[in-house]
């Protein structure tokens, strides 16, 4: 079992930055495959970024590549998206989720555990 809780999220403007965490219970943190996704109102929930377990492979939608970063600290059971340039097509609900195995899935289908979500609002 694991919990993850989402927190950095915010209004700013467009070309600003924020940078979101996630923090995990769970002694298994770092078995896991990690991944953010976002939800914009009306919209399906769409694959952002993933992390592999170990850190060193990272996977990123066309639409924030070159502007958004994942990470990981597997010591404080934390992963981060720090989202740069940001645009007001960013604006959505920011969910991280936890996976199993070593295979990076892009799809929602592929995760186990969510957090509740943050929101994002980037103003024009």
């Amino acid at each position: 079992q694991v919990q993850l809780v989402e927190s950095g999220g915010g209004l700013v403007q467009a070309g600003g930055s924020l940078k979101l965490s996630c923090a995990a219970s769970g002694r298994t943190f770092s078995s896991y495959v990690m991944g953010w996704f976002r939800q914009a109102p009306g919209k399906e929930r769409e694959f952002v970024a993933a992390i592999n377990w170990s850190g060193r492979t990272t996977y990123y939608a066309d639409s924030v590549r070159g502007r958004f970063t994942i990470s990981r600290d597997n010591a404080k059971t934390t992963v981060y998206l720090q989202m740069n340039s940001l645009k007001p097509d960013d604006t959505a609900d920011y969910y991280c989720a936890a996976g199993p195995g070593q295979r990076v899935p892009f799809s929602p289908l592929g995760y186990n555990y969510w957090g509740q979500g943050t929101q994002v609002t980037v103003s024009s």
